[in-house]
């Protein structure tokens, strides 16, 4: 099995995707959150959003947390290697039984 190494213009071009979806939605949901503050504000009746919108940020809170752990650990750096280890684990597997594997599929 070959395992191949990232490219920096692979790593270039994921960053901007990941800016270009991120920072639209960034801005979509900021806006979104002024829009409702500014509703509360105005309107009496719009204070029935405030805890919707609660439990939107803690989720989000939550979620984000949980991205950053994520990164931390280091489980976006090769996503593909579970990928080689599981196939390796079948392979050994099927030889301990017997089985005949081929590499190709």
């Amino acid at each position: 099995m070959i395992v191949r190494s990232e490219s920096r213009l692979k790593r270039i071009v994921l960053w901007f995707i990941a800016i270009g979806i991120l920072a639209p939605a960034c801005y979509g949901f900021t806006e979104k959150l002024i829009l409702f503050i500014l509703a509360v504000r105005r309107d009496q009746i719009a204070g029935f959003t405030i805890i919707p919108i609660a439990n939107y940020l803690i989720v989000t809170a939550g979620m984000f947390c949980l991205l950053i752990w994520a990164a931390k650990h280091g489980m976006f750096r090769n996503v593909e290697q579970p990928k080689y280890d599981m196939l390796r684990r079948e392979a050994e597997l099927d030889r301990r039984e017997g089985r005949p594997w081929s590499e190709e599929p």
